[in-house]
């Protein structure tokens, strides 16, 4: 290093408006100049700002410096800074000693200063604002948020699977495609002279199997992945804001549905557990508000909800003091691991011990229900007639004529009174299908602020500084006549948003089976990151995956479905968004009312290539019809809600609560922060009274609900239509993966019950092919891949009319000793090898981004096979009966309790109940063994063996026996015991098929001796 002064020439850096570059002024005397040649920078500590300061800040561009306007120092933003250089004996500490330059780092350090907005902030001590008086009086510590104003934060993001991942899934599609379009081809100009019926009816599966394929691939092509922020959703609704200086919750209002039907196929206790985990999770007490549909108005599920509500007392303070998850207590008991795992409190051990008694005894309770209703209801009744009997001796006593004694078994409530739902014993007006309207306020709307417990809240529990408020639960009971179509469970929902919307009015509806319960008890804030952030106002429903307890560890049957809720419900994100598929679904309740989006889109071209936006309508009174007609029965605007004119005041009041914050100029169709702060009125009579009103019978009379408003009627599968209408009016939904599950349930693992559920599924689903339903009616609003996916949701259940045919080829190819094609060429084994590869690898590539497994993967495909051909089978003839014939379908409920063993927690897998959906599975699988036999006694018996039709026929043959490997096992029970019907029926399919192939191809009577026929 030289010294000369050219070495190293100044230069001049100008700095941001910082504390520590601001102009100094008055008789401070601070330098702030810099000198020249060998000095380095006079950088020092910010000095305070407030009455005692020597200098003054005017602003944050540098004005000047004093109040006089004269000062030491020019105004000017710039400093001199030199790179000076620094001998070696007297080298300072501010210097590195590897290059020699200066440390800003350890300069910030050992001043505490400042240098730039965002790369070193030190909070200065005992230091104020000034005003802009000189003052200075009643100012605070100098903050980054006063420097720098926040920055407009998203609640979520898309999160898109890598392009290493997704292109490579594209370029295969687009590979198989191609692969299958040219081995059609090749099948159709290649026939099997030999055996054409053969060929026939391989080469119009196989079409069929292709166009399947297509329309279940195509929706697949752009899945993507979603984050959310808790962090900024508390920032922006829950911190202590200029709008908000309480900091109590902005959240909008939640109303949470649970629907039961029969106590006795839906235990009491099961959802009692599920209530307890949503009144327990983290959502603000005084915004959620819990209703439970009894459609079956039995007194046990009454009197069991009441035991639980008792509960929830203790249970959930006990949950917030020491952050309990899973919230449903048996699920939390049961759970296996350490319960100490992360407590730190020092009281937790004695809570838990304490509350696992209290849990215990409730249990008791609720089990002893049954009982004590019918022994209340006998000491009752006996009590009636005695009363009776004393009033006849005394008016015989009398001479006066006596009246008969009352033979009607009443079931009797607590209280004394009779129960107005089902009875034990039915009579009049007491029926399951024949009793009153039933609204039941059990626990009443809490504080709207914290009320926190004390050492003296309970004897047991030390809740000091827990909040013990509960939040409002509400129990109803539409009522039920003779000759109403009651619509089933869409006719429940419908019956608990009008009661919901009169008591509460939640903009937002989340429903729940009753058992489902919540396992994460962040998940509802998560999904209102989707609903409140920017554009959230186009989104109609947030589905959550549906996830399952209590399944076999190898879910021989696919009872966890996870192909189709993490692969297809993933990839239809990508797109207008997933289906809705019942349970865990959250709801804007604007959009259940069959109102339009704000803002839509329409998709014109073959393809819907071509875009065009729609102008939102202008609102009025919480609806917007469109000004011209439209062009599409589902986008004309509802009109007829019922004669409730407090219901229909509660429309607009849910559409402005429903809206995001109107935080950024981005954000269209926004409300003001704040605006949901006031605390709600009490409820009285009136109200009450008007929610039993509006759950009558009669109410829907001469209205659209069902047809246009609410859950839509006329399918088993309500809740594939009722999404599908939201879609096809413009709306959007998401699809909502927790890291930890949202919500659990249970599923039947009994193959019976299993192919009973995906029987309805499929009757459903047939249904909807034959209505107005079907996407190929959809209007322009509905994606093109969209309507795909809709449309496949139609036609899937038609496959299995291909599929069984199929199934029966390779038997029938063994039988009659011929196959598919003439000979195995080369080229159809060459097609054959690159689809399947090509197959392989797109499985592959999916489970990498969907995060599925190989092996659920194949126990997809194994079921597919086994329902495809029994429950869509028997789905298809009975959707066909219906609607040329007009017979009705009737399914009965899916019992929820499982066997109880001790000893095998999945003893009901092991269950065989004979079903006639049995038949056609065991039809395939008999004959494809017989064919099997026959085929390799043929071949090895024959003078010239043709050994490649016999790998043809026989490797198929195989294949479709492997696909059933699971339904095999399941008819045999426990430790492989089959059931003697299951013999019987083999032999009878045995003989069967031998006297029809003996006719069919009857016996040679010509006898071959030594190559001479006799």
């Amino acid at each position: 290093m030289s010294g000369g002064t050219s070495d190293y020439a100044n230069y001049t850096v100008l700095m941001p408006p910082t504390p520590d570059n601001q102009p100094y002024s008055g008789g401070g005397g601070a330098p702030s100049s810099t000198s020249t040649g060998g000095s380095k920078p006079d950088d020092f500590p910010l000095p305070p700002y407030g009455p005692s300061a020597s200098t003054k800040l005017v602003n944050r561009r540098g004005g000047a410096g004093g109040d006089d306007g004269a000062g030491g120092v020019s105004g000017k933003m710039d400093r001199r800074l030199s790179t000076a250089r620094v001998a070696a004996p007297s080298k300072s500490l501010l210097v590195r000693s590897q290059t020699g330059d200066f440390d800003h780092n350890r300069w910030l350090f050992e001043t505490k200063g400042t240098y730039g907005i965002g790369n070193a902030y030190w909070p200065q001590d005992n230091s104020a604002y000034a005003d802009d008086d000189g003052g200075g009086a009643g100012g605070g510590p100098v903050k980054m948020e006063d420097l720098v104003d926040k920055p407009w934060k998203p609640l979520s993001r898309k999160v898109p699977i890598p392009p290493g991942i997704l292109s490579p899934y594209r370029l295969l599609v687009l590979v198989r495609f191609i692969s299958l379009f040219l081995f059609l081809i090749w099948r159709a100009t290649n026939p099997n002279l030999d055996a054409l019926w053969l060929w026939g009816i391989s080469i119009v599966c196989e079409f069929w199997f292709a166009f399947s394929w297509l329309l279940d691939q195509m929706p697949k092509l752009n899945p993507i992945n979603r984050a959310v922020d808790l962090a900024a959703l508390r920032e922006k609704f829950e911190s202590v804001t200029p709008t908000n200086p309480t900091g109590r919750s902005d959240l909008p209002g939640l109303d949470v549905f649970i629907s039961t039907a029969d106590p006795y196929k839906e235990p009491p206790l099961t959802t009692a557990n599920s209530l307890l985990s949503i009144l327990g999770t983290e959502y603000p007490v005084e915004k959620l508000f819990v209703y439970i549909s009894d459609d079956g108005g039995a007194l046990l599920t009454f009197e069991a909800m009441a035991e639980a509500c008792e509960f929830a007392k203790v249970w959930v303070p006990f949950c917030r003091k020491h952050s309990i998850e899973p919230r449903n207590p048996d699920s939390y008991f049961n759970q296996k691991g350490d319960p100490t795992k992360g407590k730190k409190r020092p009281d937790f051990v004695k809570d838990r011990r304490w509350i696992k008694r209290e849990y215990d005894e409730f249990k008791v309770r609720i089990n002893g229900l049954a009982d004590l209703i019918r022994r209340r209801a006998n000491a009752m009744n006996a009590r009636e007639r005695k009363l009776a009997r004393d009033k006849q001796q005394q008016a015989s006593s009398d001479g006066t004529p006596a009246a008969d004694v009352p033979t009607v078994k009443a079931t009797w409530m607590a209280d004394g009174t009779h129960w107005p739902g089902t009875w034990l014993d039915s009579a009049p007006d007491h029926t399951k299908g024949d009793h009153a309207s039933i609204v039941q306020v059990m626990i009443k709307n809490p504080h709207y602020d914290v009320v926190p417990g004390d050492a003296s809240s309970h004897p047991y529990l030390d809740l000091t500084g827990v909040d013990v408020r509960v939040p409002m639960f509400v129990y109803l009971s539409r009522e039920k006549r003779p000759g109403y179509d009651h619509n089933k469970k869409a006719g429940a929902m419908n019956a608990m948003v009008r009661a919901s919307a009169i008591l509460s009015n939640g903009p937002f509806m989340l429903n729940f089976d009753c058992d489902h319960y919540i396992y994460n008890c962040t998940a509802i804030r998560e999904a209102m990151c989707y609903m409140l952030d920017r554009g959230g106002d186009r989104i109609c429903y947030i589905q959550f995956p549906q996830r399952f307890e209590g399944i076999d560890p190898s879910d021989r049957y696919a009872n966890h479905n996870t192909v189709f809720f993490d692969g297809n419900m993933r990839a239809l994100d990508g797109l207008q968004g997933p289906m809705y598929v019942g349970t865990g679904c959250l709801f804007r309740r604007y959009a259940v009312y069959g109102f339009n989006p704000p803002r839509t889109t329409e998709y014109r071209g073959i393809y819907g290539q071509v875009k065009v936006p729609i102008d939102p309508a202008p609102h009025g009174h919480g609806h917007h019809p469109e000004a011209a007609a439209p062009d599409h029965p589902d986008h004309e605007a509802p009109q007829r809600f019922g004669k409730s004119k407090m219901f229909i005041e509660t429309i607009a009041v849910a559409e402005y609560q429903g809206r995001p914050l109107q935080d950024h100029p981005s954000v269209q169709n926004g409300r003001p922060p704040g605006a949901l702060l006031m605390p709600r009125p009490p409820l009285d009579a009136a109200t009450v009274a008007e929610s039993v009103a509006v759950i009558s019978c009669w109410y829907e009379d001469g209205t659209e609900w069902g047809l246009r408003v609410g859950w839509i009627y006329g399918s088993v599968t309500e809740d594939v239509v009722t999404g599908y209408r939201m879609h096809n009016r413009g709306w959007r939904s998401v699809y909502c993966i927790t890291r930890r599950d949202a919500f659990r349930g249970t599923a039947p693992i009994n193959l019976t019950d299993r192919l009973h559920q995906v029987l309805r599924w499929a009757t459903g689903s047939v249904e909807i092919f034959f209505s107005k339903n079907n996407a190929f009616l959809a209007s322009r609003r509905l994606k093109f891949l969209q309507r795909l996916s809709y449309l496949n949701v139609g036609i899937y259940p038609f496959t299995s009319l291909f599929l069984i045919m199929y199934c029966l080829l390779p038997a029938l190819s063994l039988f009659s000793g011929q196959f598919i094609v003439a000979t195995l060429d080369p080229t159809f084994l060459c097609y054959l090898l690159l689809i399947t590869i090509t197959l392989m690898l797109l499985c592959l590539l999916e489970v990498k981004w969907s995060g599925i497994g190989l092996e659920e993967w194949w126990r997809n495909e194994q079921f597919w096979v086994i329902g495809g051909t029994s429950a869509h089978l028997a789905a298809v003839l009975q959707g066909l009966l219906k609607v040329i014939a007009g017979i009705e379908i009737s399914f009965t409920l899916t019992a929820k309790a499982a066997t109880e063993d001790d000893d095998d927690p999945f003893a009901e897998l092991y269950l065989v109940k004979w079903t006639s959906l049995f038949i056609p599975p065991l039809a395939v699988i008999g004959i494809n063994i017989i064919a099997l036999v026959v085929g390799v006694s043929r071949t090895v018996y024959a003078e010239i063996p043709q050994y490649s039709k016999l790998l043809g026929g026989g490797f198929f043959s195989f294949w479709v026996l492997a696909h059933y490997y699971p339904f095999a096992k399941g008819l045999m029970g426990r430790r492989g015991r089959t059931p003697t019907l299951v013999y019987v029926w083999a032999g009878l399919i045995s003989i069967t098929v031998s006297l029809l192939w003996i006719t069919i191809s009857p016996p040679d009577d010509r006898i071959t001796q030594g190559g001479i026929d006799v």
